[in-house]
């Protein structure tokens, strides 16, 4: 029965990537909860996860022109470079730390989302 939850888990993310609204946070909240896995490993699967999922949306996404590519490179050149210094500072920090920073991090944004302007 542990399948099916992850399989609805796998679908329920795949659907809100598609949309582009984050279904990798999603899936980060449902492996360390629910799964029972260690931030750190939760974020190395949601790494996998994301690449197939994003590329399976990036066709209908470039389609419709919703990639501006004006901001393309520096967008990337400057993600690779934050992604690749936060996963050497998250390799070392402790996972309780880790997701207290996570946790803060959804706090965040959920409120700003919450008490946004439309």
């Amino acid at each position: 029965m542990g399948w099916l939850l992850a399989v609805a888990a796998g679908a329920a993310t795949g659907v809100l990537s598609g949309f582009g609204v984050g279904g990798g946070t999603l899936l980060l909240i449902y492996l360390t909860n629910l799964a029972g896995m260690a931030q750190s490993q939760a974020q190395g699967i949601n790494l996998l996860y994301f690449l197939p999922s994003a590329g399976a949306a990036l066709p209908a996404h470039l389609k419709h022109g919703y990639v501006e590519t004006s901001v393309l490179l520096p967008a990337i050149l400057t993600g690779l470079a934050c992604a690749a210094l936060a996963a050497w500072a998250a390799t070392g920090l402790d996972t309780g730390l880790l997701r207290r920073c996570f946790g803060g991090f959804l706090l965040v944004v959920g409120l700003r989302e919450l008490f946004r302007k439309a």
